[in-house]
């Protein structure tokens, strides 16, 4: 299968460029200026002129819960499914499976749902499974159900892992419960990025944590004590550390647009992550939904407790993307933190990029960031 996208912008470290793009199979085989005209000879199966609108690596979305009113703690494949098709409409080809506290036999199911969706997705591709809790702190709950947190146990992660295999990637934890560090310890030795959030821990604890394998933070500034001058907590530990990368929802409402910029000002592209946190209302609008044991109401695209708490969110990686340009970030740097930051910090070494080499699965954009185009696995669709 040969494959030529032509007329196409792509953004760099230099600008904008006009470029043509040779794929073969599911590789990028060869990128050239438009004006030259190289790949223009080749006989293709397939060929797609991008009428110069904006061609990116397709995005990664390490933090999504659900989609399409359907969550993936459902017990479903279809849940799984759902939330695939709705990534890939929206900008992203890859994703983690995002658990919320629960009970161990919800989470197993969940996993074995997962398992049997991979390699049979209907649109992004699973990347593996980000556990976000059940080892959180209670004081910094959010929408987390309170009757299913518990602090770290190494026999039930043992029993989580056998049952996932390699499909655990990133566990968020709370670094300052009980036996917390012992359970970094251990989940460093299986390569799994280790994320911390839900947590109340101090500007020493966070430290700690670093010291011990914690390298990422989830959602920051959610979630966690806020920065004061005298008890600088979690977010200050987490910024002056450049081995610690960050995820930010750039939805207009969990962060104020300066503290975007200011995230991007210290972290750089290249230790921030946009995410969604999305939950099932993500593609569907306003309403009440059930999620993560709580009733959940959306308004005007904001989702929320009954006490006001924030409750994931509804956007999606487009929008993410436009609104942190809008916000002030550089078009490619906002690029490189959906799309190469996030495969980096996952491992992974074929995606994330537009380069000869790497996995054709791209993204065509128009001037509003709409998706107008997806190629995935090198297929146009």
């Amino acid at each position: 299968m040969k494959t030529v996208i032509q007329n196409v912008t792509i953004s760099n470290e230099a600008g904008l460029e006009m470029v043509d793009i040779l794929i073969e199979n599911e590789t990028i085989v060869g990128i050239e200026r438009s004006d030259k005209q190289v790949f223009a000879k080749e006989t293709t199966d397939q060929q797609l002129d991008g009428q110069r609108q904006l061609l990116i690596p397709g995005m990664i979305d390490v933090h999504i819960h659900g989609a399409n009113n359907f969550d993936m703690m459902d017990g479903t494949t279809k849940s799984i499914q759902e939330v695939s098709k709705k990534c890939l409409e929206t900008g992203c080809t890859g994703f983690l499976v995002t658990s919320v506290t629960s009970s161990l036999e919800a989470l197993l199911i969940m996993i074995d749902r997962t398992k049997e969706v991979i390699g049979h997705e209907v649109g992004a591709k699973i990347l593996g499974i980000h556990l976000e809790g059940p080892y959180l702190n209670v004081k910094r709950k959010g929408m987390q159900d309170p009757n299913y947190l518990r602090n770290p146990d190494l026999n039930e992660m043992a029993t989580i892992l056998e049952r996932a295999g390699d499909l655990i990637k990133m566990v968020t934890v709370a670094p300052e419960l009980p036996g917390c560090l012992e359970l970094i310890t251990y989940l460093k030795k299986k390569n799994i990025v280790i994320a911390i959030a839900h947590s109340d821990a101090t500007y020493e604890e966070a430290q700690t944590a670093f010291q011990h394998g914690a390298t990422h933070i989830t959602h920051c500034f959610n979630a966690m004590p806020p920065i004061h001058h005298r008890a600088p907590g979690l977010v200050t530990a987490a910024l002056e550390n450049d081995a610690v990368s960050v995820q930010a929802i750039v939805d207009g409402i969990h962060l104020h647009p300066g503290i975007v910029r200011l995230l991007h000002k210290i972290k750089g592209a290249d230790g921030m992550v946009l995410i969604t946190d999305a939950l099932q209302a993500m593609g569907v609008g306003d309403g009440l939904y059930e999620f993560g044991g709580h009733q959940v109401t959306v308004e005007k695209g904001v989702a929320r407790l009954k006490d006001g708490t924030l409750a994931s969110s509804t956007v999606t990686m487009n929008e993410a993307l436009k609104l942190s340009v809008e916000m002030g970030i550089p078009l490619d740097d906002a690029i490189k933190m959906g799309a190469t930051t996030p495969a980096s910090i996952l491992g992974e070494k074929k995606i994330g990029k537009i380069a000869v080499g790497y996995n054709a699965d791209l993204i065509l954009l128009d001037e509003e960031f709409k998706v107008v185009k997806t190629v995935l696995r090198g297929l146009v669709k």
